[in-house]
């Protein structure tokens, strides 16, 4: 043991990761399954405080993506950086660090069905926190409040939670030990119109209030338009463009243009120009009324 060494478990987290740079860097990703190949060359940088949008086909990798930028599969080649820190060669004290200041909501919550609302939003908060019980619960009723879910919904188990209330749930548990990255895959999904229109006003409050860096899977036209800083489109196996949307609406890639320029799109676009709220298939005029 040399004089300059340091135990890692001296450290602050603030000392073991990179506070400036890019919140995610992915550099020539190449994901496959067997002969199949997924991600090839694929580099994407997640600037700290944007809302990143990422949009592709069927089959483009999204959710490889996210599950490869997250550590739960590894990439055939390229690296993936968190905070700075290589997640491939990350040690268990750096990987916790990392796991404190990162936040998921999975497509379709991911909650422990088993137990009370109350205590999926706890459990994060057990396994990497010192705190008492009691502060513990305290801060998960407040986590639940913040998602615009009422004090009765703490002790309900999802399996009596309508779709939407299982996405606040999923995200006060993602919020739970106040992330500064947050991943959400396909937010919106299986909501009605209304519900997903006020999720998405959420995430954009919650962003904006808490400085959130968000790194989010969509095909949701009306999400891109209405919270996103910035958006990655996934094509031909890598990140073919990433770019505010008015921007990509002049893009020349075919995929591109028939995401964005065909009557969903163009619909999308007309109601965000026009200042008309798209609120997910039902335009609203800024006093609320139906266009």
């Amino acid at each position: 043991m040399t004089d300059d060494y340091v135990d890692e478990d001296d450290l602050s987290d603030d000392e073991l990761l990179d506070t400036e740079g890019p919140a995610v860097e992915v550099v020539d990703l190449r994901s496959a399954f067997d002969d199949n190949v997924i991600h090839d060359g694929l580099s994407l940088s997640v600037n700290r405080g944007e809302v990143l949008g990422v949009v592709g086909g069927s089959g483009a990798g999204k959710s490889v993506l996210l599950n490869t930028v997250i550590g739960l599969r590894s990439p055939q080649a390229g690296v993936v950086r968190v905070f700075g820190q290589d997640i491939e060669h990350a040690s268990r004290r750096r990987w916790t660090a990392i796991e404190r200041r990162w936040g998921v909501l999975f497509q379709r919550g991911a909650l422990f069905s088993n137990l009370t609302v109350q205590e999926n939003v706890a459990a994060p908060m057990f396994e990497h926190t010192k705190l008492s019980r009691s502060e513990i619960y305290q801060l998960a009723d407040l986590k639940i409040a913040l998602v615009g879910l009422g004090p009765e919904a703490g002790g309900l188990k999802p399996a009596e939670l309508s779709g939407g209330m299982i996405k606040r749930a999923s995200l006060a548990r993602a919020l739970a030990l106040d992330p500064e990255l947050l991943f959400l895959d396909e937010p919106t999904a299986g909501l009605d119109p209304i519900s997903a229109a006020a999720f998405d006003e959420l995430i954009k409050d919650l962003s904006d209030s808490l400085d959130l860096t968000v790194f989010m899977i969509t095909h949701d036209l009306d999400t891109l338009y209405e919270i996103t800083d910035r958006v990655a489109v996934i094509a031909d196996k890598k990140v073919v463009a990433c770019a505010p949307v008015q921007e990509l609406e002049h893009a020349n890639h075919p995929w591109i243009r028939e995401y964005f320029l065909g009557p969903r799109g163009r619909a999308s676009a007309k109601s965000h120009v026009h200042g008309v709220h798209h609120v997910h298939g039902v335009h609203k005029d800024e006093a609320g009324t139906k266009a």
